[in-house]
This record gives C-alpha cells, structure tokens and sequence, in this order.
C-alpha cells in the first residue's frame, strides 16, 4: 500500500551568484529542501506532496513544474490570484553568504486561510513535516489553523515531525516566537532543533539540555543539531546517543545542511534504522550536499 509523505511550506525564487553582476534563478525553502531529500531517498511506493500556495504568474508555474519534474506532488498547492512567490538573493561578504528576502507578496502567507482545503492536503497522510518558517510566514490565526489541521492528521495516525528552524526577522518578538515554537512542538512526536540556534532563546546550555526541554513536554523522539559539532538523539524510552560529525571532504556551501539533514536521519527511521543509525544517515547525506553549490543537489548523489 502506498505511504504518503506531506511537506508544508514555502518554497521562494532563489537568485544565487552574483558575480559581475550576473544571478542563477533557481528554487528552494527549508521545507521544500526536505521534501527533496525525502524523495529521492524514499521507496518507490512513498509518494511525497508539498503544501503551500503560490500565485498565477510565470514564476509560480515554473516552481510548480520544477516540483513535478522532481516527482514531488503538487496537486495540493493553492494558487491566490494576484500574488506571487517570495523571493531572496543571497551574496557573498567577507567570505560568508548573507541573504536578502522579498516577501511581502508571497502568496504561501495565505496557505492555511481555506481550511477545508488545508485540511484536505494533510487527509491520509502517513508523516507530516513542517517548520518554524511555516509557522512564522502566517498570520497568528493561520497558524492556529495550521495546527488545528496537523493534530487532525495526527489523530487519522499521522507522525508528525517539526523543525523549530528559528529565524527571529520573521516574528514579532521573541516571547512570540517562544510560545509559538513550543506550542508547535507539543504536537510533535518528533523534534529536529538545532542547539546553537536555540541556546540564546531558550537559555539551553548544551545539545543534550535543548533535547531534555523537549523531552518534558512529552515529545517522543529529539535529534538536537549542532552544526559540525556532534548531534544528540534522545528517545522518550529513555535511549540517547552523542554522534559525531564526520569531517566534510569539502565544504562548498552549507545552504540545506540541516535540512538534507533531516530528510537522511527521516528516511531512515523510516526504513527501521536505529536512532543512532539514522542520525549517522543524516550525517553522510548532509556531507555530500555542503560539497555542493545550492541546496538541492542530484538525487543520485546522495542515493549512493
């Protein structure tokens, strides 16, 4: 029986390069980067569907045939007339990328404002994945929204998996962020953070302290991330385990590392990997994709 894997988001036009003035367009957002990785390291029989919305443009016809071409379904984006994608162009300074976003029009602000048809892309689904960005991008009501329809999924026997992905430009103040983070997490029952973005929200002192504070709240299973520092897998049966980092043989570009992260360590759980296995998977898909320009590499290369 075919299994379905469901990513909600907001997928942006990506202008990368720079160089002499000349951009690469090109397409990508955390959510959408999972959904990727999730694709091409799940069985045949999975079938993998972004959720968002995008507008009656050229651009938001093209990203939707890109996501079709990769074999990510897009039959559950809604299209909001007379707007478009979010956009960022990214640009190098003293040796680091630095981002500038558009996104004023961005129609994915408006992705949880039909619930029915919210509620519909989630109907049947065997794994829902979403995001502090997901969150972050809507208005305080569509985000209650898009809660309410993920605890539905959850209760059809949907796993549900939540990256907090901090990005403090996109909330109003950190206590928001706060409250809507852990209110997130409580209908979870699995947690992706990543420990040095955390620390200085939530006062955790180490990887294992930011999994413990989810522990608490009853989430089942946390892998803290820690850049090229070892993550931490902590399980509600009690199992924990410090994985090192394996050292890059190259490091091109870091965009995706995370996310790429979690489509590894998702994928194989998925396939009955232990927790220490899976993060060890994560580890070598995440490895392959810095070795790389852009965050969404070949498929082929991380299939390998």
């Amino acid at each position: 029986m075919a299994k379905r894997f469901v990513s909600i988001g907001e997928c942006m036009i990506e202008m990368s390069g720079g160089e002499g003035g000349m951009y690469k367009l090109g397409y990508a957002g955390d959510t959408l980067n999972t959904a990727w990785y999730m694709r091409a390291l799940l069985p045949a029989d999975w079938t993998v569907d972004y959720v968002t919305a995008l507008g009656d443009d050229m651009y938001s016809g093209q990203m939707r045939e890109f996501l079709g071409k990769a074999g990510i379904g897009t039959s559950h984006i809604q299209t909001i007339a007379g707007k478009r994608p979010g956009l960022y162009m990214i640009h190098q300074e003293k040796g680091d990328r630095h981002f500038t976003y558009w996104r004023g029009q961005s129609a994915a602000k408006q992705m949880a404002d039909d619930r029915a048809a919210l509620e519909g892309a989630l109907d049947g689904a065997d794994m829902v994945y979403f995001s502090g960005i997901s969150l972050a991008i809507l208005a305080p009501r569509a985000r209650g929204r898009l809660m309410k329809a993920i605890v539905k999924a959850r209760d059809k026997g949907a796993r549900v998996v939540f990256d907090t992905n901090l990005r403090p430009a996109l909330w109003t103040s950190p206590a928001i962020m706060k409250s809507t983070l852990t209110a997130a997490a409580h209908i979870a029952d699995i947690v992706l953070p990543t420990h040095t973005d955390e620390a200085p929200l939530f006062g955790d002192a180490t990887p294992e302290a930011t999994a413990q504070r989810y522990l608490d709240i009853g989430v089942e299973e946390v892998v803290a991330k820690d850049g090229a520092k070892p993550a931490f897998v902590a399980l509600k049966s009690g199992e924990k385990h410090t994985v090192p980092t394996p050292k890059a043989e190259k490091v091109v570009d870091a965009t995706g590392a995370g996310d790429s992260f979690n489509g590894g360590y998702l994928t194989a759980r998925l396939a009955g990997a232990s927790a220490e296995d899976a993060v060890k998977r994560g580890h070598a898909v995440a490895g392959i994709v810095i070795g790389h320009k852009g965050a969404l590499v070949d498929p082929a290369l991380v299939r390998g």
